[in-house]
C-alpha cells in the first residue's frame, strides 16, 4: 500500500493546483474562485526514479461547521486523519491569517505529522514569506510556486524523507479488471447520495442544494468479490442556465468521465419524471457509445398512483433507449441496489463481449435472408459479409454493394436483430457500412491495332448487309 499525503489549508491557497502538479494530471478542478473543491480527490505522485505515494486533495477549511462549508471541512479533516503526512498549505502573498492559526491548532491537537508549505512565493521575497510563518514553530518549511512548478522537486524530497515505507491505504490503482461506473444526471437527483450508500460512509458531500458536486471524483470499491471504480460527477444543466465558468468546467469534467467509464448509470428523479434535460444526459452517454443503466431514484417516496404515472412516463419517453434496463431504487434507504448491480453486470458483459467473424457473418446472412433490404430505384443493396470491429460498444463492419441505398429503418432492423440474436442488453450497437469499389472504375479499355481493324471490318459488314 502506498503512503498517503493530504493537502490541507484554507480556501484558495493552491491545493488543487499543487495536486495536479504532483500527480501530473488535470484531474482537480482549478479556478480563482474560493471553495471550488469540496470532495476528497485522490491521485498518485510518481516521481521518476523514486518512491511513489498517494496524494489527496481537499476542500478549503473555512472555520464554519454548518452547511456546505461545514461538510467540506469535515471531508478535509477526515483526509488529514487518515494520511501519513499532512502538507499544510498557506499563502505566501497574503501571509498568516487567523484561519491558518485555527487549522494549525487542530492539526496539532490531532497529532498529525505536518510539513508547512508556503505557496505563491513567485515574484516576492521567499525568505520574507517564510519568516512571516516562523511563529508557527516549524523547523523546516518549503516555499514553492505550484502555478509555475518552482520548488516542487525540493518539496518531493522533503515528503519522501518523512513518509514511511508502507502506508495505510491508497485509493486508486491501475487494475484493468475494475468495472468503471459513472453516475450522471441532472443536479440533485441523488448521485452523491447513491455513491455514499454504496461505500457505506459519507465519502461525498450530499446536500439538497443543487450543484453541490463540482468535480468528477473517482473512488475504488469492492463488492461481492468484484472490483469497481465509481465516478461521481457534477449535475448537467441546460446550456442556457450555465453561466459560471466553474460550472462549465464541471460539465467538461462530466463529459470526460463519460468517456472514461464503461457503464454510465443515468439517474432520474422519479418524483419529477423524465425531463428534456434527462433526455439530453442520455444523449451524451449514447454519443460516447457507453453501456447504459437507468436508475430511477426516490421511488420509495411515491404513492401507488404516482408509481403508475411514473411507469407510463418511463415507457413513453424512454422508447429510444428501450434496450437499456431501468431499475427502481432509493439511494437514501438502499433499496434496489442489488438489482442495480445485476443490470450493471449485464450491460458491462454485453458491451465488452468479443465476437468471432464466423458468428457475425452467420447472423448477417440470417438477417439478410429473413428480411432483404427494399429496392431503391430498381437497385437492391447486397450485404456480402461482416466482421467485428471493436467493443464498448460492440461494433461491426458490413461490406457489400449499393449500401448507400440502405434506409435508416433497415439499419435499425439490423441493430435490433444483432441485439436479439446475441442477447445484448444495455449497450448500443454500432454498424459501419463499407461499399466495395469497382477496381476497373475510371480505367479506359484501349484497343490494339488488330482489334481496331477487326472492328472496322465488322462495321463494313453490317453496313453492306443493310
Amino acid at each position: 500500500m502506498l503512503p498517503l499525503v493530504a493537502l490541507v489549508g484554507r480556501p484558495n491557497v493552491g491545493k488543487s493546483t499543487l495536486f495536479n502538479v504532483l500527480t501530473r494530471t488535470r484531474d482537480a478542478l482549478v479556478h480563482d474562485q474560493p471553495g471550488v473543491t469540496r470532495d476528497r480527490h485522490y491521485g498518485v505522485c510518481r516521481p521518476e526514479g523514486r518512491r511513489h505515494f498517494a496524494v489527496v486533495d481537499t476542500g478549503g477549511i473555512a472555520g464554519d461547521d454548518e452547511g456546505l462549508v461545514g461538510a467540506t471541512t469535515r471531508q478535509a479533516r477526515a483526509a488529514a486523519e487518515e494520511a501519513d503526512l499532512v502538507l499544510f498549505i498557506v499563502d505566501g502573498r497574503e501571509g498568516a491569517s487567523a484561519l491558518d492559526d485555527e487549522i494549525l491548532a487542530w492539526l496539532r491537537k490531532a497529532a498529525r505529522p505536518t510539513l508547512l508549505v508556503v505557496n505563491k512565493t513567485d515574484g516576492i521575497d521567499a525568505e520574507a514569506a517564510l519568516n512571516d510563518f516562523a511563529r508557527y514553530g516549524f523547523a523546516d518549511a518549503v516555499d514553492i510556486s505550484s502555478a509555475h512548478r518552482r520548488g516542487i522537486d525540493e518539496l518531493i524530497d522533503e515528503v519522501l524523507a518523512r513518509l514511511p515505507e508502507e502506508g495505510a491505504r491508497v485509493e486508486l490503482d491501475d487494475d484493468p479488471e475494475r468495472i468503471r461506473l459513472a453516475f450522471i444526471g441532472r443536479p440533485n437527483v441523488g448521485k452523491s447520495t447513491l455513491v455514499n450508500r454504496l461505500l457505506g460512509e459519507e465519502r461525498m458531500i450530499a446536500s439538497d442544494v443543487p450543484g453541490t458536486t463540482r468535480d468528477s471524483v473517482a473512488i475504488d470499491m469492492e463488492r461481492d468479490g468484484r472490483r469497481y471504480r465509481l465516478i461521481d460527477t457534477a449535475g448537467v444543466r441546460r446550456k442556457s442556465r450555465v453561466e459560471e465558468a466553474v460550472e462549465k468546467f464541471s460539465i467538461i469534467k462530466t463529459l470526460q468521465a463519460i468517456e472514461d467509464c464503461q457503464v454510465a448509470v443515468v439517474m432520474l428523479d422519479a418524483s419529477e419524471g423524465v425531463t428534456d434535460q434527462d433526455a439530453t444526459v442520455l444523449a451524451l452517454a449514447l454519443d460516447a457509445g457507453r453501456a447504459l443503466v437507468i436508475a430511477v431514484n426516490k421511488w420509495d417516496g411515491l404513492s401507488d398512483y404516482q408509481r403508475e404515472q411514473a411507469e407510463a412516463m418511463l415507457s413513453r419517453k424512454l422508447g429510444f433507449v428501450d434496450w437499456a434496463e431501468a431499475v427502481r431504487i432509493s439511494a437514501k434507504h438502499g433499496s434496489g441496489l442489488r438489482e442495480l448491480f445485476r443490470a450493471v453486470h449485464r450491460a458491462h458483459a454485453s458491451a465488452t463481449r468479443e465476437f468471432g467473424t464466423s458468428e457475425v457473418n452467420k447472423a448477417l446472412e440470417i438477417a439478410y435472408a429473413s428480411n432483404p433490404p427494399p429496392s431503391v430505384r430498381g437497385h437492391v443493396a447486397k450485404l456480402r459479409f461482416a466482421h467485428p470491429a471493436g467493443t464498448n460498444p460492440p461494433s461491426f463492419v458490413v461490406h457489400g454493394t449499393r449500401l448507400r441505398t440502405l434506409s435508416d429503418s433497415y439499419k435499425r432492423y439490423l441493430e435490433n436483430f444483432f441485439r436479439k440474436r446475441f442477447k445484448l442488453v444495455g449497450t448500443p450497437v454500432r454498424f459501419v457500412f463499407k461499399e466495395g469499389s469497382n477496381p476497373f472504375e475510371g480505367r479506359k479499355n484501349v484497343l490494339t491495332e488488330r482489334q481496331v481493324a477487326r472492328k472496322r471490318r465488322l462495321m463494313r459488314h453490317v453496313k453492306r448487309s443493310k
